[in-house]
């Protein structure tokens, strides 16, 4: 008789009933998602042409394994069994050396790359290492050279700890070649040697070093190494017991989605209906073939497809929503595809009133980012193939989120579910909406000296002029701008506002606002930015000027009211469920008058979509603002342009295309330009020359307001031409000076050299370094105490790459000074601080065998580099590890800078350039390499005059 699984745990993944009498075994196929009752069937099924066909059959499919890095043969084999390593896989040779197989065509030439001569030389050297740390002879080397973490007042005096030799081999004469304080030793089998080591650090941070230990044996005339390695941290207990990772890391696997072919919908939050829209948002799914060439083949593959068959020879107004559309579905099949590493296969829900909640790993930290509106799918393992139910997000909280299905839907509290987290398509959609519109003018979208200005602009302000900001009238390039967008000619081209940090573009374009509506009483403008904060910042400084009545901030319905700022909180407008909306004219009144009286609406470039998407007709608006404009995509940009711009709209744009532009997760989109923002492919045609085109298409200012002039020498020959000049407050940007918190009196840059360890935990890919943590809070307990230069937790900004990193940094700093802000570097663009502090994270000495992406990853990103080390006004303050930084050439370049005005704090560089610095880590190896090599041939010879060494 077949032994059968119990229907409760086919059904809910466990039994309570103690006298059941079935198998409690499931017989689950992973690659097919199926489960079994019983094991015949199981075996059945495994060698059944749906699942040979799905798992590759016995031929195998070579599919490459993220974690082990190398292509492997998929074989309709039981999940179960242990997979092998394919020796051979059809048109590939294994490459031992490089753990990798390589395409038979370019086999012969793969020996010499420099790669593989670089993990050959560490294969070697490790080998060594390991080799030299075995006992040998006999002889034992006895003790614990790992000093472990010691507080940094115990580690200045010295910490020492001993060790013993001693040999197990009796009748044996065995004497050390080396001087152990003062006289030569030898160790007999009725004795054993004694020896200490002491450790001397004066910096956190981590350290390694070998002791190496010469013998002889005398009677054989041979020489021989015994090396133990030596560790210590030099740090906080206490924050490595508080930060350490909880679990070890282990990569987040993909998991073969599961078909859906029918789908139980949900119910939305009333957040969604809080706007009245008026028009018919396009589905603009991807195209099946489309999706299928997407996912199919290498990168290249996909973009000379792409090219070739979807995309435009030429983009110019015709082609150009075409062009753009098919990028966004680009990016789409990318996001959707990057949402896979978060499902959950053994999810629990539990419900509260009419809400089921699901816990998400991870959402802390937004990975995945789930919001208000969005839809998560669950299903039953025991469902028909293809069943979903799908759940509105109606409650977002920190590590779960509350879900509302349809009536239909009952879970017990056993029950377990497979859980699909779901794009939300809505921005998608509605930059498809606007690419289709007809609007396509080549004045905005490609402009030409055709389209310049007929009259030269204006360059002196009227006598009865205004200014809101009295500081620009003192300004010339703000008072350019300003001039040149208040006297611009409806229909005018595109005019850019070219703002390098600290320049004060926010301010200039506000003021351009206030003097267009001043000078023009019908005039009407739109303001739009990337982020909610940017936005809030337009609104903000606008509201002392206009009232209620004349500006409106228009926020996604979703938007939680604590974040919005009290000053512009009466800006806004709730509806009868506290959920954002716009304000709607009474009958008999046309529904959208009010808002058509409002002068200034600001909101995001997405949200822009609200305007018209209530019935708000083209060309009301006289101008469109867009600030930040560099972090937007074009698509994004274009929600407002094309959907309310007509003939006579004048679109300004505010930004810096040397700053932080869009995040793409796509290559192929990246690569086919949706990185390239609109402000960017503008100032890229030949119209926008900051010389010929000054006044007329662009004003770039160059008078820096934030920071000290030593901060801003570097990113501003690096990235501006040496144009910026400085002219921030002397009492401001000078407020470090001669204090005891910088190296070089004078020089208001410090970079703290640091080698620490990069750590993950559980699946996040996201680094963290305890190290640098302990060194960022020590800095700044330091300024906070500091009773001369007071100041306050505001004052100080701490930025780090890596979201691990944030949070760490947040929760140690949490009891020492609660309100510094803490945040990766896209949270700082656009702000200053009179401190900031920079914390690299990456550190690893194994850089040798690692190109410079993988050891630094978006560390050594230009644009990432140039914000971070530009918002700070008196004090900039680097740690991290300069051996890695140093990999690139723009970090090294700005490390060799503050080193040479004396701003260096920490153990020194030991470098001149990228390639000296890796031939020293290598001839370092290899010098180790053969002088084991030279001890260990034969096992018998004996070294040459002069190859003594020293134990200290």
């Amino acid at each position: 008789m077949v032994q059968t699984t119990c229907p409760n745990v086919l059904a809910h993944g466990t039994c309570t009933d103690r006298s059941c009498k079935y198998e409690h075994k499931a017989y689950n196929c992973t690659f097919c998602s199926i489960v079994f009752g019983n094991q015949i069937a199981y075996n059945e099924h495994l060698t059944s042409k749906n699942h040979i066909n799905r798992t590759g059959g016995e031929t195998g499919t070579l599919v490459f394994c993220n974690i082990c890095e190398k292509y492997v043969t998929a074989k309709g084999v039981s999940p179960d069994v242990p997979p092998e390593e394919p020796e051979d896989v059809p048109g590939h040779n294994l490459c031992v050396v490089c753990n990798r197989h390589i395409p038979s065509r370019f086999w012969a030439r793969h020996p010499s790359q420099p790669q593989h001569k670089e993990r050959e030389q560490f294969l070697k050297f490790t080998s060594a290492v390991e080799e030299t740390e075995k006992d040998k002879h006999g002889l034992s080397v006895i003790g614990d050279f790992d000093f472990k973490i010691v507080e940094p007042e115990r580690s200045a005096s010295g910490i020492v700890q001993t060790g013993t030799i001693q040999t197990q081999v009796p009748a044996t004469r065995i004497r050390f070649t080396i001087t152990l304080n003062g006289s030569t030793r030898a160790i007999s089998s009725r004795s054993s040697l004694t020896f200490s080591v002491k450790m001397t650090q004066a910096h956190l941070g981590r350290a390694e070093d070998r002791l190496e230990l010469l013998f002889e044996d005398v009677q054989l005339q041979s020489h021989f190494m015994i090396t133990r390695p030596l560790q210590v941290i030099v740090g906080s207990q206490a924050d490595h017991d508080m930060l350490k990772p909880k679990t070890p890391y282990v990569p987040r696997k993909r998991t073969k989605r599961q078909p859906e072919t029918k789908v139980v919908e949900g119910e939305a939050p009333p957040s969604m209906k809080a706007i009245p829209y008026v028009d018919r948002l396009p589905k603009a799914l991807i195209p099946q073939h489309l999706a299928t060439s997407l996912s199919t083949g290498s990168t290249k593959e996909v973009l000379l497809r792409l090219q070739r068959i979807y995309l435009p020879p030429v983009v110019n107004s015709e082609t150009y929503g075409k062009h753009f559309k098919h990028l966004l579905w680009t990016e789409e099949a990318q996001m959707d595809r990057d949402l896979e590493y978060y499902d959950i296969t053994d999810a629990h829900l539990s419900r509260f009133n009419k809400y089921y909640y699901l816990n998400v790993p991870g959402l802390a930290e937004k990975r995945p980012s789930v919001l208000v509106g969005d839809n998560i799918r669950v299903r039953r393992p025991s469902s028909p193939e293809g069943h979903w139910f799908d759940g509105g997000v109606h409650v977002v909280r920190k590590e779960d989120v509350g879900l509302v299905f349809h009536r239909s839907f009952v879970a017990s509290p056993s029950e377990r579910f497979l859980v699909r987290f779901k794009l939300n398509r809505i921005p998608m959609r509605r930059q498809h909406q606007a690419l289709d519109t007809a609007f396509s003018q080549d004045r905005v979208l490609f402009p030409t000296s055709l389209h310049q200005p007929r009259l030269m602009p204006r360059t002196n302000a009227p006598s009865t002029m205004r200014w809101y900001n009295s500081l620009i009238a003192g300004n010339p390039p703000q008072k350019q701008a300003v001039l040149s967008i208040m006297y611009r000619e409806p229909g005018s081209m595109p005019f850019v506002i070219f703002g390098p940090p600290g320049t004060g573009k926010t301010v200039t374009l506000v003021e351009s606002i206030l003097q267009v509506l001043a000078i023009n009483p019908t005039s009407r403008i739109l303001a739009c930015a990337p982020s909610n904060s940017a936005a809030d910042l337009i609104a903000s400084r606008l509201t002392p000027h206009l009232k209620p009545t004349q500006l409106f901030r228009a926020y996604a319905p979703s938007r939680n009211k604590g974040d919005v700022p009290t000053s512009v909180l009466p800006y806004t407008h709730q509806n009868s469920e506290g959920h954002f909306s716009v304000p709607l004219s009474a009958p008999p009144m046309a529904p959208i008058a009010h808002m058509l009286r409002f002068r200034v609406i600001v909101t995001t470039c997405v949200s822009a979509s609200i305007i018209p998407g209530i019935g708000m007709p083209r060309g009301h608006f006289s101008h469109i603002f867009v600030d930040e404009a560099g972090q937007a995509t074009e698509p994004e940009v274009m929600i407002g342009i094309k959907s309310m711009a007509d003939g006579n709209t004048n679109v300004v744009l505010s930004g810096d295309p040397k700053q932080l532009g869009p995040i793409i997760r796509s290559s192929v989109a990246r690569i086919l330009g949706l990185e390239t923002s609109f402000i960017e492919r503008l100032m890229k045609r030949e119209v926008y020359d900051e010389i010929e085109g000054y006044g007329k298409s662009v004003v770039k200012l160059v008078k820096n307001f934030r920071s000290h002039s030593a901060i801003l020498k570097f990113p501003n020959e690096q990235f501006y031409r040496g144009d910026l000049e400085c002219c921030g407050d002397p009492k401001v940007i000078n407020f470090y000076l001669n204090s005891t918190h910088l190296v070089a009196r004078k020089f208001p840059i410090v970079f703290h050299a640091i080698s620490g360890k990069d750590d993950r935990e559980a699946s996040s890919p996201s680094f963290f370094n305890i190290d640098e943590v302990t060194q960022v809070k020590s800095l700044v307990q330091k300024l906070r105490d500091d009773r001369k230069l007071r100041i306050t937790d505001n004052d100080i900004g701490v930025i780090a790459p890596y979201h691990a990193q944030v949070l760490k940094l947040r929760t140690a700093l949490r009891a020492v000074a609660d309100a510094v802000k803490v945040g990766s570097v896209e949270e700082f663009q656009g702000q200053e601080r009179r401190v900031i502090i920079i914390s690299t994270v990456r550190s690893s000495k194994d850089f040798v065998q690692y190109d410079l992406k993988h050891t630094l990853g978006f560390v050594a990103n230009p644009r990432r580099f140039n914000v971070a080390v530009t918002r700070a006004q008196s004090l900039l303050y680097i740690v991290g590890d300069p051996s890695v930084l140093s990999l690139d050439p723009l970090w090294r370049a700005f490390l060799n800078y503050i080193h040479k005005n004396g701003g260096w704090k920490g153990p020194p560089p030991t470098w001149d350039t990228l390639a000296a610095l890796r031939s020293k880590a290598q001839d370092d190896m290899n010098a180790f390499t053969r002088m084991v090599e030279a001890l260990t041939i034969g096992g018998v010879r004996a070294l040459e005059d002069g190859e003594e060494g020293d134990v200290g």
